[in-house]
């Protein structure tokens, strides 16, 4: 009787975890929405400043996020179907700064081999709004 109890125990929890899984996984708008909240966008611009090259956040088939802390820059490349945060990033460009028709290779992270390209856009600023008492 342990035994099938242990049995039933253990199925159970397998069929529950997936369930579990599904139900946490945020689209790529929902996670670019929560990234964004509190935030009013900008006038988009050409090119980024020096400063938002430090981090680099992929949005799975959807943004590339620059930026971190009261600005943040948001791409929304050509092929952004091809965007997935597993792949490596390899930006092809005739300067040091990241600018719109920059184009970005991806490669997948175990093989090596390519995984599609995407071509960047515009970058729109989104900063964070003042709170008014």
């Amino acid at each position: 009787m342990k035994k099938f109890t242990i049995a039933l125990t253990t199925a159970a929890a397998l069929l529950f975890a997936p369930a579990v899984y599904a139900k946490d996984k945020l689209s790529g708008e929902e996670k670019l929405a929560k990234i964004l909240e509190g935030r009013e966008a900008g006038r988009p611009v050409d090119c980024l400043p020096h400063s938002a090259n430090s981090d680099i956040r992929v949005i799975d088939k959807t943004a590339i996020v620059y930026g971190r802390g009261n600005t943040v820059w948001v791409n929304r490349p050509t092929n952004a179907k091809n965007l997935d945060d597993d792949n490596i990033m390899v930006r092809s460009s005739h300067t040091a700064r990241i600018c719109n028709l920059d184009t970005i290779r991806l490669l997948d992270q175990t093989s090596k081999m390519s995984a599609g390209f995407v071509g960047l856009n515009e970058f729109v600023p989104y900063r964070r709004v003042a709170l008014t008492n």
